[in-house]
C-alpha cells in the first residue's frame, strides 16, 4: 500500500482543518519546501498537496508549488481547484506527478473521463462524502450523487486513483469511516487511496487489509506527531510470505 505523505497549504503555509473548515484552519510553523524533502528523506515515494488557495480561487500558492514539485525529490500529486482543461494540463506540463479533480468530475464529467484517457496514470478523482452525498467546491456544495452512483457513472474511467473522504467522520469515527471507504472500494475499478482515517500507525495496519485499498493520504498524523512517515510506511509495507523449511 502506497503512503502518500500530506500537505495542505494556505497562505504560503502547512495547515490543517476540522472537516474542512477553512475558517478555523491550524497553521503549523513549518518550511513547506523543507518539509517536502523531509517526506522523501523518510522514503516516501509520492507526497500530496491540496492547495486551498486554489479552491478558493486564487493562485497565492503556485511558485511554492512550482518550488516543491522541483526539489522535493519524489513525484507530488496535486490537488485543489483544478477547474478547467487547461489548469489541469499547465500543472501537468509544470511537472506534477498527478492531478486530482473533484468540482470539475461533478460539473463535467465527460472531459474529466477524456482527461483520464489522454493522460493516462495522471488523473486521480476526489470523492469527498458527507451525509451520504458527494460534496464539491472545497466540502461547501452537496451534489447529486450518493458516492456509489458516482462511482458507478465513471465506469471504466481510467483513472490512476480515486480518493475518498468521510468528512462526516472525519477523524472522529475511525471505524464507521473504515466502513464506508471499504464499501466504495468494493465496487471501484480503480484503486482506491483513503484520506483522512490514519490517527497512528495501527489504522495504516488496518487499512492494508482492506480490498481494493492501494494508498493512503497521511497528513494531520505526522503534523501532529501521532505517527511519522517512517512508521506509516513500516505498517504499510506487505508482510513477508511465509516460507516453507525444507531439510
Amino acid at each position: 500500500m502506497m503512503i502518500f505523505p500530506t500537505m495542505e497549504l494556505k497562505d504560503g503555509h502547512c495547515v490543517t482543518l476540522d472537516k474542512g473548515n477553512l475558517d478555523s484552519a491550524m497553521l503549523w510553523h513549518v518550511d513547506p519546501v523543507e518539509t517536502a524533502q523531509s517526506f522523501a528523506a523518510a522514503g516516501a515515494e509520492w507526497m500530496h498537496i491540496t492547495d486551498f488557495n486554489a479552491i478558493e480561487g486564487n493562485g497565492d500558492n503556485a511558485e511554492l508549488i512550482e518550488t516543491i514539485i522541483r526539489t522535493a525529490g519524489i513525484p507530488v500529486q496535486l490537488g485543489g481547484g483544478m477547474r478547467s482543461r487547461e489548469h489541469i494540463e499547465q500543472w501537468i506540463d509544470k511537472g506534477a506527478g498527478r492531478i486530482v479533480v473533484g468540482t470539475l468530475a461533478a460539473r463535467d464529467p465527460h472531459l474529466v473521463r477524456e482527461l483520464a484517457e489522454h493522460h493516462p496514470d495522471q488523473i486521480v478523482l476526489a470523492v469527498d462524502v458527507w451525509q451520504g452525498q458527494v460534496m464539491t467546491d472545497g466540502w461547501r456544495q452537496p451534489g447529486a450523487f450518493s458516492p456509489e452512483a458516482y462511482i458507478e457513472a465513471f465506469g471504466d474511467t481510467p483513472f490512476a486513483g480515486i480518493i475518498i473522504t468521510d468528512i462526516d467522520s472525519d477523524m472522529s469515527d475511525v471505524e464507521a469511516q473504515l466502513g464506508l471507504i471499504a464499501g466504495l472500494a468494493a465496487s471501484a475499478k480503480a484503486p482506491v487511496i483513503a484520506s483522512g482515517v490514519e490517527r497512528a500507525a495501527d489504522d495504516v495496519s488496518r487499512l492494508k487489509y482492506v480490498g481494493n485499498i492501494s494508498g493512503a493520504l497521511v497528513g494531520r498524523a505526522l503534523f501532529r506527531k501521532t505517527m511519522t512517515v517512517e512508521e506509516a510506511l513500516e505498517m504499510a509495507a506487505p508482510e513477508p510470505e511465509p516460507v516453507a523449511e525444507f531439510r
